[in-house]
């Protein structure tokens, strides 16, 4: 008697099924069509894109080459093509070799794109702080210290990803103003910090060389 029973409830579930099947069965091939299509085309998006990074690596590469053999002008149109039109990542890579081509035959124009380059907020924090430090490095001969120190001061705080150079570049405008007190705490700053690069700390003590002693009270 309970296999009867059991055929009953197996009969009563098949056709429960199958009148769910052709109540919501258009629903739910549309909804399967749906994920597959949301898979295909995502894979589509991923192909695509690595194909355009693949296209911007390879015109990148040209571009330095460009650059290697002092065709300044040719890197820099290549350059130029590549910020208008490559991926984000190299977008940015492009406009900042792009003003150091600038930067060969007119280096405040280069500042400038550099500065503008640095107002960015969309290339992020650190690329910011790059094209600062790479304007300073062209005006450190020709800016005047409290130019130089407004410019650069917020990169030199402990942690800051650039701060070795920074500290290294008001020292030298320092100096260049004859600002010696200002020019041995830049110095001294460079010393103190155990992350300094070993090059960059040889340099400040060169520096520190060429200053007069300090005056004993």
């Amino acid at each position: 008697m309970s296999e009867l029973f059991d055929e009953v409830d197996e009969d009563v579930r098949r056709d429960q099924l199958k009148k769910l099947w052709d109540q919501y069965s258009i629903y739910i091939v549309a909804a399967a069509l749906l994920i597959i299509a949301a898979v295909g085309g995502w894979r589509g998006y991923q192909y695509i894109e690595a194909q355009k990074a693949a296209e911007a690596g390879a015109a990148f590469d040209k571009a330095v080459e460009l650059s290697e053999a002092n065709k300044h002008s040719e890197a820099e149109a290549a350059f130029n093509e590549l910020a208008a039109k490559a991926p984000s990542g190299y977008r940015m890579l492009a406009r900042l070799r792009a003003a150091a081509e600038v930067a060969t035959r007119d280096p405040k124009a280069a500042a400038k794109l550099y500065d503008d380059t640095a107002a960015d907020r969309s290339i992020g924090a650190t690329a910011q702080e790059l094209a600062k430090i790479r304007a300073a490095e062209l005006l450190v001969d020709s800016s005047s210290y409290p130019d130089m120190l407004q410019r650069l001061e917020p990169a030199t705080v402990p942690g800051a990803t650039y701060r070795h150079t920074a500290r290294e570049l008001l020292a030298l405008s320092a100096l260049r103003a004859g600002d010696n007190a200002a020019a041995r705490q830049w110095l001294d700053l460079i010393a103190n910090d155990g992350e300094t690069p070993p090059s960059l700390r040889s340099r400040a003590e060169a520096l520190q060389a060429l200053l007069p002693p300090v005056a004993k009270s």
